[in-house]
């Protein structure tokens, strides 16, 4: 739900700068219901109390006095809304006597042209004195709204008065302003003076806090934008960091497992394969090398000498210019040979292109008696 609490800023004539009255008229509205009121302190606690149900949104809402910020209404009927608000500040200027420089001028926006457009004047003293005294009580408004500007329009021929906070405001067709019993029947200029009917003046009043027609934090006013980070969305992020964490780390656990696994069952089929052939063996290495060994010995398989020899034979090929001096087989696959070329730079081939076929090779060059680059080579047969 939404929980509005409405305060009466204090007139400037009761700020003196040290003195910071908690005393004011005050009225906490929740979900369009005034829960609660007062002519006093009582708003702190309001404030400070939750609103009811979950899910709600407090906003502070502050009225300025109408001694301070007295409102008029200019009309423009052939204006749009924006061309009207600026033809209103120019004309409020016009009527004003202090220096520009020490004014705060705002104009609303009217909803639709033709509209009167609401202009309020005060000073940036009178809104820096205000400041200081919210922030003395640890408040940041969501708008200041003039006083003056709550009063609904009066019916023909007749002037409303009405209680607002602890004020009584004269509004006119052009004018809101606090009353004054000797300046009354002068501006009334025989009209009659009608009282509002609080219940009507509390509509009113309820309607203007939706949607404020005045907002005199503008301008220099405007309050700065504060980056914040809501909590929730805070909670939330810290919840899908760890759950992200979570699942990069399953995740190589979970193919790790999966690929331990996988390696056992492959062990399990080469022991049991190894086993229909009449070779015992207590996992896959060994049946293998088992079963290379037996192999080698029937004149087959890697380790077999047409492996290996194939790869050199191929690798000479290759490599005009290499002569084979010697070479030799043992039954575990190594090649042994001795290869002679006139240049180290074609030994060289031989060995790149066996190596780049997957063995391994080792090689001790020397020169040979008739100027020849003599290499002794050994090669696994298993790449």
């Amino acid at each position: 739900m939404t929980s509005t609490l409405v305060l009466w800023l204090p007139p400037l004539a009761a700020l003196d700068g040290a003195f910071m009255p908690a005393d004011i008229a005050w009225l906490r509205v929740d979900d369009g219901v005034v829960t609660d009121s007062g002519q006093d302190d009582g708003w702190v606690e309001s404030w400070g109390r939750p609103p009811r149900g979950t899910g709600g949104e407090d906003r502070l809402i502050v009225l300025a006095p109408a001694a301070d910020v007295p409102v008029r209404w200019h009309h423009f009927p052939d204006a749009s809304p924006p061309q009207a608000a600026a033809a209103a500040r120019v004309e409020a200027l016009k009527d004003c006597l202090g220096a520009p420089a020490d004014l705060h001028l705002v104009a609303g926006e009217p909803p639709a042209a033709g509209q009167a457009v609401p202009v309020a004047v005060t000073t940036h003293a009178a809104m820096a004195a205000w400041n200081a005294w919210l922030a003395t009580h640890g408040l940041e408004p969501s708008a200041i709204v003039p006083a003056g500007v709550m009063v609904p329009p009066p019916e023909p021929d007749t002037l409303w008065t009405a209680i607002v906070g602890r004020e009584q405001i004269v509004r006119t067709h052009e004018r809101a302003y606090v009353s004054d019993p000797e300046l009354d029947p002068l501006i009334a200029a025989g009209q009659a003076i009608v009282p509002l009917d609080a219940e009507r003046m509390r509509e009113a009043l309820l309607l203007s806090l939706a949607a404020p027609p005045l907002d005199l934090l503008s301008g220099a006013w405007k309050p700065k934008r504060r980056w914040g980070v809501d909590p929730v969305v805070m909670l939330w992020g810290k919840r899908m960091l760890v759950a992200l964490v979570a699942v990069s780390l399953a995740i190589p656990i979970v193919r790790a497992v999966r690929l331990g696994s996988d390696t056992r069952r492959a062990d399990a089929a080469v022991v049991a394969a190894a086993k229909k052939a009449g070779v015992s063996a207590p996992d896959a290495e060994a049946a293998e090398a088992e079963i290379d060994r037996r192999l080698a010995a029937a004149g087959g398989g890697p380790l077999a000498f047409s492996v290996p020899a194939s790869a050199l034979y191929g690798a000479m090929q290759d490599t005009p210019g290499v002569t084979l001096k010697s070479l030799s087989h043992r039954t575990d696959g190594t090649l042994t040979t001795s290869l002679a070329a006139p240049r180290v730079e074609d030994l060289n081939r031989v060995l790149l292109a066996l190596q780049a076929r997957g063995y391994r090779v080792t090689a001790q060059p020397m020169a040979g008696p008739d100027g020849q680059q003599i290499a002794n080579i050994t090669i696994r047969a298993v790449p």
